[in-house]
């Protein structure tokens, strides 16, 4: 059947931040490993590096071909802005207004390119609205996990209803916070409703893709689908390996290495979390507190002149000693994480990083800070591999409870047992991994060909 179609081709667009890009790059490296098509990935200019190493390092080359989406000029926003990495907190909500921008440089793509098919991603519902008026279906990737996702369609579906899995739920004011960021969202976002979050799921051609997988988020993604009237195609981890190689992260591991089994943790908070000068000083408490070995990545935004000096604890390096290694750069999380000697993540719970932990099958000690990540938490507490740091009344990690939590995951008999669990998840996700990319590849596949005949 393949072979009596010419050129099909699937246009990929992901929001400009590399905890989405690279799950689109997975996916389409996993759809090209089954199927003889074209792909097109849309960004900014300025991610293109990194996207091309990607390319290179898997030999996609002629099969993966960059477009480059325009953002209208603005001097708030100059072009080596255009993407969340290293992005200062400030102009996050200034590069998310500018991303609507690029409504028209999309639609000059796609009149220029007539893919069979576009996978958009959260934050452009109207790019299924522009394929759509040219004939094109579209597929909305979700990189964020099925419980979350469920539980927001739950409370827009059914307002203070309970939520039929009581284990999931926001505390204090954090359900409240993340509905008056949506309602921002719904202001800036070029021609949408009220309805933008599951306005991607309604006008999503005959299913959701979604980065999870049914072992760890089976009655989370029937509940889902049954809410949204989607078919939720999970598409598993989509976990991304090293893609460069560098002295630092070469003397990461070779500093790993020389530790004994499961006596590190690994503490990082994404590329788009920086931790406040007083978070970090709570999290070297905690740290203090324990006599854990630890890897701790802190970063700062593009062109800060801050310095570890000024905002770790003075002496904190000199007491860590060996123990303690902390990077200011980039760092293998994969490999890292895949490591035998790492013994639990202290991690906010982005879902990438939460996939990531269930994956190499890493117990996360976890330190939620807004939007999925607190549901995230408490799907991983419910599924036995996560200890959630307890906030004081005032809604502060103390050093105390993060010291109490990471004992409890390296240090005391409780630790083995969540070790076990997360190992069990690892091996179901791994399990189904080639399946589910199997069912993925087929399914767009059979979009692609759908607009050989009709449009959904």
């Amino acid at each position: 059947m393949e072979t009596q179609v010419s050129r099909i081709s699937i246009l990929m667009f992901p929001w400009l931040a590399h905890g989405h890009i690279f799950p689109f790059l997975e996916l389409a490296k996993a759809i090209l490993h089954r199927k003889n098509l074209h792909i097109y990935l849309c960004s900014t200019s300025i991610n293109f590096d990194s996207i091309k190493a990607f390319i290179n390092k898997h030999a996609l080359n002629s099969s993966i071909e960059l477009v480059e989406i325009h953002l209208e000029p603005s001097e708030d926003l100059p072009p080596h802005h255009h993407t969340t990495k290293n992005l200062p907190p400030s102009l996050m909500l200034t590069l998310l207004k500018a991303f609507q921008t690029s409504y028209t440089s999309f639609t000059d793509i796609i009149s220029a390119l007539k893919p069979d098919l576009v996978v958009y991603d959260v934050f452009q519902p109207w790019s299924a609205k522009i394929a759509a008026s040219q004939g094109i279906s579209a597929v909305h990737f979700s990189i964020y996990g099925a419980t979350d996702y469920s539980l927001l369609h739950h409370k827009h579906t059914f307002g203070e209803a309970e939520f039929p899995f009581p284990a999931i739920k926001f505390e204090g004011h954090e359900l409240q916070e993340l509905w008056d960021g949506m309602e921002f969202l719904y202001s800036i976002i070029h021609d949408v409703d009220q309805d933008f979050l599951f306005g991607n799921f309604k006008q999503s051609c005959d299913a959701v893709l979604q980065k999870t997988s049914r072992e760890v988020e089976g009655k989370y993604i029937d509940y889902l689908s049954t809410l949204s009237g989607k078919k939720i195609v999970p598409v598993g981890p989509l976990i991304t390996h090293t893609t460069q190689s560098n002295q630092e992260s070469s003397e990461i591991i070779e500093w790993l290495s020389k530790k004994s089994q499961h006596s590190t943790v690994f503490i990082s908070f994404g590329s788009e979390y920086f931790l406040s000068k007083s978070e970090i000083e709570e999290i070297a408490k905690g740290l203090e507190l324990c006599s854990v070995s630890f890897i701790w990545i802190i970063r700062f935004p593009l062109g800060a002149t801050v310095s570890l000096d000024e905002v770790l604890p003075e002496g904190f390096l000199e007491r860590a000693g060996e123990r303690g290694l902390v990077v200011t750069g980039w760092a293998p999380q994969a490999d890292i994480l895949g490591h035998e000697n790492v013994g639990g993540f202290v991690s906010h719970c982005g879902w990438s990083s939460c996939m990531e932990s269930m994956y190499f099958g890493v117990p996360v000690v976890a330190m939620p800070m807004k939007n999925d990540q607190p549901i995230n938490a408490r799907m991983l507490v419910e599924a036995g591999s996560c200890v959630e740091v307890s906030r004081s009344e005032d809604g502060v990690f103390k050093g105390e409870e993060i010291s109490k939590a990471i004992r409890k995951v390296v240090e005391e008999e409780g630790g083995a047992e969540l070790r076990r669990r997360a190992r069990g998840l690892s091996e179901r996700l791994k399990r189904e991994e080639g399946q589910v990319l199997d069912e993925v590849a087929e399914q767009l596949w059979q979009l692609c060909l759908k607009k050989h005949t009709t449009n959904c």
